[in-house]
């Protein structure tokens, strides 16, 4: 897909990327468009390549070959704090070095737009307030960050990749290590912000997350091509057991007039 099949000029492009470690090449010829209101899903097996796929479109990793666009300008020629105000990034977890509190990390965020000796001024703090309201934890802004849950912590760090004002955010497995009721309200807030505008790309392991939040998939097969499409299109029964190599049976169910799916692997 090329730029100019996207919806609109704020287009995230990886046209026929291919990147891996040193000599060894993981993924080969990777192709998709990310548009604002997207959830983008990386979804797939151990040792598949999303990890690497994720670190090259965050300019972790240089790619071996292909190129990516954001709005038609090349990544590979932005500088790392230029990538930033345009890509925010959600980690696995995070623990800083120092006790923070709730707001500092939040206005962390703003680090991108700041000169390499400049301070946050008011405009900087108010856009920290906005993104801890925005996730509906504003109560959170004087707690200490290491005193938090996981579940709370995912939120505050999630809260300090908007304060970066990207037009893509980048999830790491955001609900990696949450109860169940933790995961439901991360995905949720992924949701809404998509609805608001926002392009998500983010990487799981579980295909009821995809069929919960996600716009498009990419499923990564091992010795199979990826498929990238629509969820409901790329995720079926067929091609979710060449991707995990065990049979597979999705369920649907209604919840009101919106249908739902569940994966359940199908083991003796």
């Amino acid at each position: 897909m090329t730029s100019g099949e996207t919806s609109n000029g704020r287009g995230l492009v990886l046209d026929q990327i291919s990147c891996g470690y040193g000599a060894r090449e993981v993924v080969s010829a990777f192709s998709s468009a990310i548009v604002a209101g997207d959830v983008f899903c990386l979804l797939g097996p151990n040792g598949i390549g999303k990890t690497t796929l994720f670190k090259s479109i965050l300019g972790f990793l240089p790619l071996r070959g292909g190129r990516m666009t954001l709005g038609g300008r090349d990544l590979a020629r932005m500088s790392a704090p230029q990538r930033a105000r345009l890509i925010g990034y959600v980690p696995q977890a995070h623990v800083p070095p120092f006790a923070f509190n709730v707001f500092d990390v939040v206005l962390m965020g703003r680090t991108a737009h700041l000169g390499t000796f400049g301070r946050p001024g008011r405009p900087d703090r108010l856009a920290a307030e906005n993104s801890l309201e925005r996730l509906g934890i504003g109560f959170l802004r004087h707690r200490v960050y290491t005193e938090l849950s996981g579940g709370e912590r995912q939120m505050v760090l999630i809260a300090r990749a908007l304060t970066q004002e990207p037009a893509f955010l980048m999830m790491d497995e955001p609900t990696s290590n949450l109860d169940f009721g933790n995961q439901a309200r991360v995905l949720q807030n992924i949701s809404r912000l998509a609805g608001e505008g926002l392009g998500v790309i983010m990487t799981t392991h579980f295909p009821d997350h995809v069929f919960q939040c996600g716009s498009r998939v990419a499923l990564m097969r091992p010795g199979r091509p990826h498929l990238v499409g629509g969820v409901d299109e790329v995720l079926t029964e067929e091609n979710l057991q060449d991707a995990y190599g065990v049979p597979v049976t999705i369920v649907e169910a209604a919840y009101g007039d919106r249908p739902l799916h569940f994966c359940q692997a199908r083991l003796a």
